[in-house]
């Protein structure tokens, strides 16, 4: 008993955390920006030490089912901790492009931080490293396809048609997404896996019940929502003013969901296993637009509150360099460093825009 919670520390610890934040919200609040912000800050912190035990027991439940079950485990709790946190920091304050934003922030974080920084790693210290061209190929499509539905065609739907085109967004998403997964676990399962031959470089493997940790994973869901409750208001108190660029709401949520798949995909690629890192930032890129999309657009039409979805002209092309590139480099199977230093060139554009506030 004593040995497994331990394991769960950090749980424990946000456990604590969250009671404590819960109580003295209030007082933070009124205690000023600085507390707030520091408040904030360490909440957010938390939150990543939540996520981090939610994906290990994601990862566990990943383990039990094999592929392509497993990345789907994987990318979608990711996106439920995302789809949470927006929520909630929506419901609290109203803010028309903190949704675009993250979802934005997370396909750039995915597509070239992740993919980027595990393609040079695993270059460098393996060379090529092979995994499925048709998986590659799929997501790529599909992402182009979401993102160009939901986020660049709003941008030419005329303000009184909001609500027509939102509808139309929340159940073309559903399909794209109904279908993806279809195939992607009958038919066309083969295009997401990759045999490797035995090595010594296998990575872990990871012990527990998978009953213990899907139980374990909702716990850690609903801790990481009341956290982000609290974080959410403090949030916005410490940052009123400060000059920050409004993007660096929505990259912190995306920073939250992303950073257990960051940790993931970086084992998978020095290990030189690719194909588990196409699946992880390829699909949590299309799992984030094509799932997030529909939960806000319903949100917005249930408050009655119209949200930007299109998004800005450095955001588009970013976006369309994004998937140039990807659409490149994911084409014969076989990513390089070379390919790598391109994506995280274009992550390093991504941040320094931000920071410009584009």
């Amino acid at each position: 008993m004593w040995a497994a919670l331990k394991k769960e520390t950090f749980l424990l610890i946000a456990l604590i955390v969250a009671v404590v934040a819960m109580w003295l919200e209030h007082s933070i609040i009124h205690a000023g920006q600085t507390v707030s912000l520091i408040a904030a800050l360490a909440l957010i912190a938390v939150i990543i030490m939540a996520s981090l035990r939610v994906a290990h027991h994601a990862e566990i439940l990943a383990e039990k089912v094999g592929e392509p079950y497993g990345t789907m485990i994987l990318t979608l709790s990711a996106v439920l901790v995302e789809v949470v946190i927006l929520a909630i920091m929506l419901s609290n304050a109203h803010n028309p492009t903190l949704a675009r934003d993250t979802i934005y922030s997370a396909v750039m974080l995915d597509m070239n931080g992740i993919i980027g920084i595990a393609a040079i790693m695993g270059g460098l210290k393996h060379g090529e490293q092979p995994y499925n061209d048709a998986s590659g190929k799929t997501y790529i499509v599909m992402i182009m396809t979401g993102m160009g539905v939901s986020m660049l065609v709003p941008e030419f739907v005329p303000v009184a048609h909001w609500k027509v085109y939102s509808m139309f967004s929340i159940g073309i998403m559903i399909f794209l997404y109904a279908m993806f997964l279809r195939l992607q676990t009958t038919k066309h399962s083969y295009f997401f896996s990759y045999t490797y031959a035995a090595s010594g470089e296998e990575g872990h493997v990871h012990g527990g019940k998978t009953a213990h940790s899907a139980i374990i994973l909702v716990a850690g869901l609903i801790l990481i929502g009341l956290l982000a409750e609290v974080m959410s208001k403090t949030l916005d108190v410490g940052l009123e003013g400060s000059g920050i660029p409004p993007i660096f709401s929505a990259l912190t949520v995306a920073t939250i969901s992303a950073s257990p798949e960051i940790l993931t995909a970086m084992r998978a690629a020095l290990a030189n296993r690719m194909q588990p890192v196409i699946n992880i930032a390829l699909g949590a890129s299309l799992s984030t637009v094509v799932l997030t999309v529909p939960v806000i657009e319903l949100l917005a039409l249930f408050n009655n509150q119209q949200i930007h979805m299109a998004l800005t002209p450095a955001q588009s092309i970013m976006t369309a360099l994004t998937l140039l590139v990807a659409a490149i480099n994911l084409n014969d199977g076989q990513t390089n460093a070379i390919e790598g230093t391109t994506h995280f060139v274009l992550f390093c554009a991504f941040l320094m825009l931000s920071f410009l506030g584009l």
